[in-house]
Order: C-alpha cells, then structure tokens, then sequence
C-alpha cells in the first residue's frame, strides 16, 4: 500500500516537470524571406499634447504585407520613441519593434566664448566633457 502512494507520488512530481520547461521556451521573430515593400508616405497629423507619433509600417501576416497606418501613442517623461524597423538577418528579414529610449537632454547653446559679463557663464576647462555645465 505505501509502495503504490509513493510511486503515484512520483508519477504526479514527474508529470509536472514538463510543464516547467515549457515555461521557459524562447520566443524567436520570425523570418521573413521577402524584402518589405518601400514604406508608404503618410502625413502625420498636427502634433497633440501628451502624445507622440508612432509611424505607420508594413506588417507580414504569414502570407504577405499589410500596412499599418500611423496611431498616437502616450509619451514618456525623458524618453524618446524610436520607431520599429526591418532589419536583414540570416538570409531574410525580421521586423524590431519600436521602443523608448532615455532622451538626450538639451545642452546650452553657448558653452563660452564670452567669457566676460553679458549674462554668459563661464565653464572652468574640462568641466564641459563631464557635463556640469
């Protein structure tokens, strides 16, 4: 009686460790062997506040090509959108997503020059490649 508890036991704790390992399969891009088509042009609408564009692109559905158009997206403090891509790999191609990167920040325009009065700050030497002013 104990025998057959314990090896149902082990029959349960085997059966679940499939189930693990499919848990951790990775996902890859597909490839597509034929080149996207050139991209459409397409205006982009008068900017919103809060917004960004995203720009439309073609999209392989298994069989062919499909554009899809343009769309507003919610922008991101200190980051900038990069757009989504084709890229060539392998012998085909594989469409990168967009995503957000950290935005440069602006840089004075004038980092000395006038080093007199004038409102212009001065910049002690090396102290610009380090970004402290």
């Amino acid at each position: 009686m104990k025998v057959s508890a314990l090896l149902i036991a082990a029959a349960l704790a085997a059966s679940a460790l499939p189930a693990v390992a499919q848990v951790s399969v990775n996902i890859n891009l597909p490839l597509v062997q034929v080149a996207p088509p050139a991209p459409r042009y397409e205006p982009m609408p008068g900017p919103r506040s809060g917004q960004v564009w995203v720009p439309g692109h073609w999209q392989w559905n298994q069989r062919a090509y499909v554009w899809r158009a343009g769309f507003w997206q919610a922008a991101r403090p200190d980051y900038a959108y990069a757009p989504g891509r084709w890229v060539q790999a392998d012998g085909g191609w594989r469409w990168m997503e967009g995503n957000w990167r950290r935005a440069e920040r602006p840089r004075h325009a004038d980092h000395g020059g006038d080093h007199g009065g004038g409102g212009h700050q001065h910049c002690p030497p090396g102290q610009a490649k380090k970004g402290r002013c």
